[in-house]
């Protein structure tokens, strides 16, 4: 299974990686992108089977690259890992099409839990 993770902090990045690894994911192929508008290139390149973005991001956020992945019928399973989860962040996210929005900080029981379904 392909996984992107798209996060502006590399050290996030990394730590998303390490989480994946410690909650039972490791055996995934893992890429990287550095914001939103990376992400977009590097799924219109190779479409992967989940992405994992934050929110907030220069150059294109997370929501934009959800949104323009839609709008371009690129049907991929996609969720935030964001500092922020408000109700109405939440409701624009699933009304986006996304499956989930796991809050910083997470552990590795939280990805345990949401993604278990989600990669079953």
């Amino acid at each position: 299974m392909k996984i992107l993770v798209v996060d502006d902090s590399l050290a996030m990045r990394m730590m998303i990686i390490r989480t994946l690894r410690q909650a039972g994911f490791g055996g995934n192929d893992v890429s990287q992108a550095e914001d939103g508008k990376a992400g977009l290139e590097s799924i219109r390149a190779a479409i992967p089977d989940l992405v994992l973005a934050d929110w907030n991001m220069p150059n294109m956020t997370g929501i934009e690259l959800l949104e323009a992945l839609r709008a371009e019928e690129i049907n991929v399973d996609f969720g935030f890992i964001t500092t922020e989860s408000t109700v109405e962040m939440r409701k624009q996210a699933t009304d986006a099409g996304a499956k989930f929005l796991i809050s910083k900080p997470f552990s590795v029981e939280s990805f345990e839990k949401v993604l278990s379904t989600v990669l079953a």
